[in-house]
């Protein structure tokens, strides 16, 4: 640790005194120092549960099978008491806790919880739960991130922005696939597309994954077999994978959150022993189902090559299922990404199998149908759809597969969110006491444009050769404080009523505008913007003119503090809907 700690203050000093970086240069070296940081914590993550799944469950011999109940019971009994009574800022979902960060703490994440999450994952998922490594590796590098942000004192809205750099950093060393991580970040974290953070979040998911690589080797998570579409007519066939896809997702986050609410109502004391319970039930099943213990990794990659008949695969799915959902809702250490694959590859590959059967047109092999079933249960429960389709394709690294895999994804959400509106990190947050953003949330709300609230008429526009009088009349006959003066084509101005009053007192009013008035410089707005960026000009100017994209010189309306109002149903309280005048309070 010291190296490291010496090579860090290197850095740092090195980004304070040198005249060569500014603060956005900074930003993306640090965000590259992320990377590797990140990258090597879940290199160690990695080696630490597999060095403790061999020495639990893949060294018991004949004699010693009774065990085999007994390790997910106790590394789920240890996980949690850990996270309950030492670590309680490592309980919960890695996705909302670094959600949290970035909405609701100013990207401060407690370094310890990096350390909680590491220990409690690494014994529950080491000793057999099944849960995933991915979700944890997340929060862990959302954490490192919020460390190393603070030892290089950045500010306010760069520590905003610094959790999902490392939560990209984190996921994409856990996955070894980088586009995947920036997308899921961006999805599920930042709930956004910001093109302002998406350059730092690419540059440590990449550094994240080289330095992965270079320790774990360059080898993808499952070794994916060459895709080929057998006809159009198999689109069919890819559709009812999306359907009961989605169908099962539904089923999942309707009943894991409903048992989770449930077991959130029992006292801290008896709660404590509810994951040695689900433990030791994951245990018994293990026994006959062996295949379904720890993240199953190794049963995907066999199911994609045609190892496990398609019944089995079915099996596989629905145990998987149970285990996952009963784990997650005892508060069992560990993250839903690993489990929603497996289950997704066994359900791809069941109904794969089944049309070899029954489907009387060609169809592929099973290892195909898996590798679409990847990201189809993936999408229904999370509600990223970018990130399950680039996810099979990064996979794959097959244009072939973009097809079916968009058919079945997207088959796949619609049926869920119809039959479950919300995806189980929302859910989960609820029940947390938090209300955080959402990619679905945000894209129903529609983004408020200038077009949706200028006036397209021109009433409020006057030529600089018009009498001052006669300008004043017309403030008067329309309503208004403020009017656009047309000095030359495609050049405007504006003046105020008050401007045009004081003209008028000093002997002036038969002038034109252009010889009694001052006339004050106006910015212009365009319709595509957003009224948030329009609103900062009408603190300036009364008034605003809205210029076509195309034709700067052409004026297509007008915009005032009083028509964003009426946009978002916001009346002045002289002029209320209906016609009435609004009861003014004190």
């Amino acid at each position: 640790m010291r190296p490291l700690r010496d090579i860090l203050d290197k850095i740092v000093e090195f980004s304070r005194v040198s005249p060569v970086l500014d603060e956005p240069q900074r930003f993306l070296l640090l965000s590259i120092v992320i990377g590797i940081f990140s990258g090597l914590v879940v290199v160690c993550f990695h080696i630490s549960i597999e060095f403790l799944n061999w020495h639990t469950i893949h060294s018991l011999s004949q004699n010693s099978r009774y065990l085999l109940a007994a390790w997910p019971a106790l590394g789920g009994l240890v996980g949690y008491a850990v996270v309950q009574y030492v670590v309680p800022t490592a309980r919960g979902t890695g996705v909302n806790y670094t959600k949290t960060a970035v909405y609701a703490s100013d990207g401060y994440i407690p370094f310890r919880s990096v350390l909680g999450k590491f220990a409690t994952c690494t014994v529950s998922i080491g000793t057999g739960n099944p849960m995933g490594p991915e979700d944890p590796a997340l929060q862990m590098g959302a954490g490192i991130a919020s460390l190393l942000g603070r030892i290089f004192h950045l500010t306010r809205d760069h520590m905003r922005m610094i959790a999902p750099i490392g939560a990209a950093a984190g996921i994409g060393a856990a996955f070894n696939t980088p586009i995947t991580a920036v997308l899921f970040v961006m999805e599920e974290v930042v709930a956004a597309w910001n093109a302002g953070v998406l350059g730092s979040i690419v540059l440590s998911s990449v550094s994240a994954v080289v330095v992965s690589r270079w320790f774990l080797g360059d080898e993808p998570l499952y070794r994916v077999p060459e895709f080929e579409l057998a006809g159009y007519s198999e689109l069919l066939v890819y559709a009812a994978i999306g359907v009961a896809g989605g169908y099962l997702s539904a089923l999942f986050t309707r009943n894991a959150i409903r048992l989770r609410g449930r077991i959130l109502q029992i006292p801290d004391r008896r709660r404590v022993w509810l994951p040695a319970l689900a433990g030791l039930a994951v245990g018994l099943v293990g026994f006959v189902v062996p295949e379904t213990l720890g993240a199953g990794y190794g049963v995907i990659d066999g199911a994609l090559h045609d190892r496990f008949p398609w019944d089995m695969l079915l099996v596989f799915g629905v145990v998987k299922l149970v285990t996952m959902a009963l784990c997650f809702s005892c508060g069992t250490p560990g993250g839903l990404l690993a489990p929603s694959l497996f289950v997704g590859a066994a359900l791809g590959g069941g109904v794969g199998g089944l049309a070899h059967l029954v489907w009387p047109f060609a169809t592929s092999s099973t290892g195909a149908y898996v590798l679409v079933g990847i990201g189809t249960f993936f999408a229904g429960i999370f509600r990223a759809p970018m990130t399950s389709v680039f996810m099979v394709f990064e996979l794959s690294a097959s244009y072939e597969i973009i097809l079916p895999v968009m058919v079945a994804n997207t088959i796949g959400i619609l049926v869920s969110r119809r039959l479950q509106r919300e995806s189980v990190f929302q859910l989960a947050g609820y029940q947390d006491g938090m209300d955080l953003p959402s990619v679905d949330e945000r894209r129903e709300t529609p983004l408020m444009q200038v077009e949706d609230a200028m006036r397209r008429d021109q009433n409020r526009v006057v030529s600089n050769e018009l009498s001052i009088r006669r300008a004043l009349d017309l403030t008067d006959a329309i309503g208004e404080h403020a009017l656009i003066v047309e000095i030359r084509q495609g050049q405007w101005g504006w003046t105020s009523r008050r401007d045009l009053e004081r003209a008028i007192k000093e002997g002036r009013g038969e002038y034109t505008i252009r010889e009694g008035l001052r006339i004050r410089p106006v910015t212009r707005t365009h319709p595509d913007l957003p009224i948030d960026q329009a609103l900062r000009h009408l603190a300036v100017y009364p008034l605003l003119p809205v210029a076509s994209r195309v034709n700067p010189s052409v004026m297509l309306g007008t915009l005032t503090l009083e028509d964003v109002h009426k946009s978002y149903g916001i009346y002045h309280p002289d002029h209320p809907p209906g016609g009435r005048r609004a009861r003014r309070h004190p």
